[in-house]
């Protein structure tokens, strides 16, 4: 049920793991903390120990929720996931939105495309 209410609310919000500010190129954690809308990304990314995955070597594709996102699921959700004994839910939870490699949401969007996400699971938009 997590797995949909995310993918749903993260479709819209992509990055690749290689972006350009600047002419200096940030990964994908840097990327997101300086956009201001993925705060509560960041505390998950932390809390489930894949901030080091994620700055490592890619390219990786992040569908990233917004803050509004993790807002609209059901109260103590995010707190609930965040707690320490959640940890490999959390994981699991926040790999479903990593794709190995670099994908452009242009390159995807309109297109009902099956992908295999991060952590194994198979995801179609």
């Amino acid at each position: 049920m997590f797995r949909r209410i995310f993918l749903a609310t993260a479709v819209a919000s992509s990055f690749a793991f290689s972006a350009l500010a600047d002419g200096h190129s940030k990964d994908i954690v840097d990327t997101a903390v300086d956009a201001g809308s993925f705060t509560t990304l960041a505390a998950a990314l932390e809390a489930a120990g894949l901030i080091d995955a994620l700055k490592g070597d890619g390219p990786f594709t992040v569908f990233a929720p917004t803050d509004d996102a993790f807002a609209a699921l059901p109260a103590g959700t995010v707190e609930m996931l965040l707690m320490p004994e959640n940890k490999d839910k959390l994981v699991d939870i926040l790999t479903y939105h990593v794709l190995a490699g670099q994908v452009m949401a242009a390159d995807i969007a309109g297109k009902v495309t099956t992908v295999e996400m991060l952590n194994g699971s198979k995801a179609t938009g």
